[in-house]
């Protein structure tokens, strides 16, 4: 069988061209959604800064209990969004271990230096030069508070040397230091700059008293490893911490590498489930199909004694061959998607620089095996009508295919309908990304009820359109309609792959729109100062405020911190964002739309919290709200204010002296500053704006556009991933029409034998066009609607969605465009072929 399908692929190659570009076009989706996936299962960071530690014990994630299910409690992890500390106890108690040599306590500073303030550089004590190890290569130690070393990353480019000054930002506070000494690793410089302070004064400088970053641990040469490393672990749960070993030193050295690892997986995990489910309606639909229009072929196979088995085995090894061809292009495409993608993230800041495209042979295995095995299953369900009739009636069977399918179809067709309608109350019931599951589980149950329900809902569309067709085109208009009515199951991958495309893509690239208008406005219309002091990202202490409020003409000033906490959800804990503010003038610098409670309550040990996360959580007014700052750490708040700006301000507004320590820098992000009506407060306000490393003073007009340009920067991944979705689904309707369209020679040269002219029959195909994608267009706008409605209520609490008028007229268009396209040029070629040689062509 495997010599006869190579010789019908080799004889029949325009016939299996559709199929093979839908298999290597979702060959390479799947293989570049595996790729990121593997890639960052296998990201570990650089545990450079680390090397020599046996073991570093840090604070980087949060373990949650969630709901007991079946007697058992799941736990979920989340990474912190703040870097979480150590007591220093820890250290000491590291010390006393036997085998270990030294337990150095590492403190990370974040510092800017004015010799480069491009490069990325932190602060650390001298003694943690042990954990890389450091050498130095010219100088000494510092010894004072006035002096530093530097490691080559920062002395190379800025020619630091011994004796050089330089001014350090840090703590909200620019300090000059002398250079004592330049150090090196010995091996190639990589991850950020380092810089060291002593001990003492890199304490004095750290908003994380008496604790750590992380502390490493080496150990003596004749240690016992497996038991020092029991005893490691042992101390470092009972400090709620993590003991790293081996490449996972790269993670606690740098959280941003589990962070890059965390998107990776999660980006790569969540496209490729919505991929794979739209590869198998492309790849079902066109094997299927191609199948559907070889049924004479097929027929006759039968009807010279061919037995069934023989039949779908010739087929399942023709798709067999085609996965394997479309395998070779697909993942080299995959491979190089993967590289393109892997750059425009790193570029954007989703991921670091050293994030690299790892793997491929797992990935390639699994994408590859996946696709055959749809291929191989649709190519298997489309044999089994021809190879079941008995071979008397298979030419009988083949000239006349059944219009509708059977009560099997029908009934699970009417059950994803139902299925999905269902989904509306459970999305409309939840919030954040259980909702955008459900929805996009909604969506998915409409397209499937669609490609079953296609037979009648083409015949039904046949019926109603009838009139308006023979109205509009005439005796070709009446030809159409009968030909919908005849043709009602196989029009129906061509009418799947439509709706798949404008209820994707009016779907989820609106959504994106939505999210990012709603955060726009609710930014725009709550913020009340018409200042804001800010540093340039360097931070503001948290004097600036109360600095701000003694300038003449101000009537009130407001410090915000940018932060995020964990909060529990029904389902598993989430990561949302947060601020905490001086609530003393607050009410005049922002409007957060409060509903009940207030402001003026804000206190340490209180909290704030927006509408849509308190229903997500169960909190009311007055409840004790329990929850997890961004370093780790628990507290138990009550709430006094309900308020509907969580898009615009986050979800959870808390006292700033409430983040005090639990934030890695500990300063300010800007000041808010409302000045009095007709005063002129600009000059004092540049003036504060100086003592500030960094600071100055800007329109609060351009801190929302600034916003919009961050939260449209932070959507375009999202966009990227539904451009290449809809884009494959755009491509598959394409396919889908060419293919159904040159299958029609033997049909249209037939017609033209009986006397209907070329005219005529253009006209028909016109008409059919039409009617099939009017159907194809109002089903997938409903769709789209539907889901889209339900999923921005959900989310956003708009009742209606905002969907630019721009934007639907690129997708209906653009799919209109296509689908005409893809359409007349065939048929015109087509019609071009005398009838009667197109009556001897191969269906």
């Amino acid at each position: 069988m495997l010599r006869l399908a190579a010789q019908t692929l080799r004889h029949r190659t325009g016939g299996f061209l559709a199929t093979f570009v839908a298999l290597a076009a979702g060959v390479a989706v799947l293989m570049t959604c595996a790729l990121l996936v593997e890639s960052g299962w296998r990201h570990q960071g650089d545990p450079h800064r680390y090397g020599a530690a046996f073991a570093v014990v840090a604070d980087r994630d949060l373990t949650v209990d969630g709901p007991t299910v079946l007697g058992e409690t799941e736990r979920t992890t989340v990474l912190l969004p703040e870097r979480g500390s150590v007591p220093g106890k820890v250290a000491g108690d590291l010390a006393d271990v036997p085998g270990v040599d030294r337990a150095v306590g590492d403190r990370r500073l974040v510092v800017t230096t004015t010799a480069a303030p491009g490069l990325p550089t932190t602060g650390h004590g001298w003694s943690s030069t042990a954990l890389a190890p450091y050498r130095l290569v010219s100088g000494r130690p510092p010894r004072s508070d006035g002096e530093i070393a530097v490691d080559a990353r920062l002395a190379g480019p800025t020619r630091l040397g011994p004796g050089a000054t330089t001014e350090v930002v840090t703590g909200g506070v620019s300090r000059t230091y002398e250079v004592s000494g330049v150090v090196g690793t010995g091996g190639t410089a990589s991850g950020r700059a380092a810089l060291f302070f002593t001990d003492a004064h890199a304490a004095a400088l750290d908003p994380h008293p008496g604790r750590y970053d992380a502390v490493g641990v080496l150990t003596a040469p004749d240690a016992d490893r497996d038991a020092l490393l029991a005893e490691v672990r042992r101390i470092a749960d009972a400090a709620g911490a993590t003991a790293y070993t081996g490449d996972d030193r790269g993670i606690a050295a740098e959280p941003e590498s589990a962070a890059a690892r965390s998107l990776a997986l999660g980006a790569g995990a969540a496209f490729a489930g919505y991929a794979a489910a739209i590869v198998g309606f492309v790849v079902a639909g066109t094997v299927g199909l191609s199948v559907r229009h070889r049924r004479r072929d097929l027929a006759l196979l039968r009807a010279v004694a061919a037995t069934p088995g023989q039949v779908r085995s010739m087929l399942l090894a023709e798709v067999g061959l085609l996965g394997l061809l479309a395998g070779a292009v697909g993942v080299p495409a995959g491979l190089l998607a993967t590289r393109q993608v892997r750059d425009a993230l790193v570029s954007r800041g989703f991921l670091p620089d050293d994030f690299t495209v790892q793997g491929g042979v797992l990935s390639a295995a699994a994408v590859v095996v996946t696709v055959a095995v749809v291929a191989l299953l649709s190519a298997w369900i489309a044999a089994l009508r021809v190879t079941r009739i008995r071979p008397t009636e298979a030419l009988g069977e083949a000239a006349v295919e059944p219009a509708t399918g059977g009560r099997a179809r029908r009934v699970c067709g009417l059950a994803c309908v139902a299925g999905a309608f269902s989904l509306t109350v459970l999305t409309g019931a939840t919030d954040g990304q259980t909702a955008l599951g459900a929805a996009m589980g909604m969506l998915y149950l409409f397209v499937l009820g669609v490609a079953l329900l296609g037979p009648w809902i083409n015949q039904g569309a046949a019926r109603l359109l009838g009139p308006v067709l023979r109205t509009v085109w005439g005796d070709s208009g009446y030809l159409a309609a009968a030909n919908l009515r005849a043709n009602a199951r196989g029009a129906v991958a061509v009418l799947t792959a439509l709706v798949l495309s404008v209820g994707l893509g009016g779907t989820v690239w609106f959504l994106q729109d939505n999210l990012e208008r709603q955060t726009v406005a609710q930014s725009r219309e709550g913020v009340l100062a018409q200042y804001a002091l800010t540093s340039g990202g360097a931070g503001l202490p948290a004097s600036a405020a109360a600095e701000a409020r003694r300038v003449p003409g101000v009537a009130a000033a407001t410090g915000v911190r940018r932060t995020s906490v964990v909060v529990p959800d029904r389902l598993e804990p989430q990561t949302v964002p947060a601020q905490g503010i001086d609530p003393l003038g607050a009410d005049r610098t922002l409007d957060l739309r409060v509903r009940s409670g207030s402001l003026d309550a804000l206190r340490e040990g209180t909290v704030a919290v927006s509408t849509a996360r308190a229903d997500a959580a169960g909190w009311r007014l007055g409840d004790k709200a329990r929850l997890w700052l961004g370093d780790g750490t628990p507290v138990t708040l009550r709430v006094v204010a309900l308020y509907e700006r969580g898009w615009g301000f986050g979800d959870v507004t808390l006292h700033r002296r409430t983040l005090d320590g639990h934030t890695v820098t500990g300063l300010d992000d800007r000041v808010l500053v409302r000045t009095a009506p007709d005063f002129g407060a600009e000059g004092a306000l540049a003036e504060l704006a100086r003592r500030y490393p960094g600071g100055q003073v800007t329109d609060t007009a351009r801190l929302t556009g600034e916003l919009a340009e961050d939260v449209a920067v932070s959507g375009w991944l999202n966009k990227m991933l539904v451009t290449v979705l809809v884009g494959y689904a755009v491509l598959a309707a394409a396919n889908t029409l060419v293919m159904a369209a040159l299958a029609r020679t033997r049909e249209l040269s037939l017609l033209r034998l009986v006397g209907v002219t070329r005219g005529q029959a253009k006209r028909m195909v016109h008409a059919e066009q039409a009617g099939l994608l009017g159907v194809a267009l109002l089903i997938g706008a409903a769709i789209a609607a539907v889901t889209l409605t339900t999923i921005v209520r959900a989310v956003t609490g708009a009742t209606v969605p905002h969907v630019p008028a721009t934007g639907w007229t690129a997708l209906l268009g653009g799919t209109t465009a296509l689908a005409l396209l893809a359409t007349v040029v065939p048929v015109t070629h087509i019609l071009r072929t005398a009838p009667v040689e197109g009556m001897g062509v191969r269906e």
